[in-house]
């Protein structure tokens, strides 16, 4: 007959590989166009992996934490793109248009002068290479997280600032960048947590 710990730590194992592996389904169908439900479905599995990971007393496995690892990062990778985007929909309430290159269009520095001759403003792409940006700033994030040095988020977040500064001059870029950065490192910084918290 097996012990209480080994029947816990069986159904915690099998628990978070199908949270982990529903809620990715779920943000690969959402990878293409972001929708709320499907994305608070998924959100809402990992916070209460959280929640189960946090009050169970025991861990998993190192060798199925391996795999949980594989997941949450494929997740947190994955995943941060559709949610951050969705995010910053709402916050912009879809007033800023993407570009072709990974930015967004905002009107040059000399709208006013356009205005005052009677034309419609040019529109420049800033911010270019974004998502591709986003997906290197997740991995770079629950890497250092499951490895525990959690330290690296401020290296992560210092180069992106640096990068990006000449950029930021435009509030829409601002803003953008603020939301975008927040939201992207929350979500990769919780799904990192989740499995550190369930191997160790």
């Amino acid at each position: 007959m097996a012990s209480p710990d080994v029947l816990i730590i069986a159904i915690l194992s099998i628990y978070l590989f199908l949270a982990l592996l529903a809620a990715l389904v779920l943000v690969v169908i959402s990878l293409r166009a972001p929708s709320n439900l499907p994305l608070l479905v998924a959100a809402g599995l990992v916070v209460l992996a959280v929640v189960v990971v946090a009050v169970t007393p025991v861990n998993v496995p190192t060798l199925f934490g391996l795999i949980l690892a594989l997941l949450a990062t494929a997740l947190a990778v994955l995943g941060g793109d559709p949610i951050t985007r969705r995010i910053l929909t709402i916050a912009t309430h879809g007033s800023v248009r993407d570009g072709s290159a990974g930015g967004i269009l905002v009107a040059d520095s000399d709208q006013d002068a356009a205005a005052l001759a009677g034309s419609s403003p040019h529109l420049e792409e800033v911010m270019r290479g974004g998502a591709t940006i986003g997906y290197l700033e997740r991995i770079s994030v629950v890497v250092a997280i499951l490895a525990g040095f959690p330290e690296a988020l401020a290296v992560v977040v210092a180069v992106k600032g640096i990068g990006r500064f000449s950029e930021l001059a435009r509030p829409e870029a601002r803003e953008r960048f603020i939301i975008g950065t927040m939201s992207s490192l929350l979500w990769a910084c919780v799904v990192g947590a989740l499995v550190r918290l369930a191997i160790w």
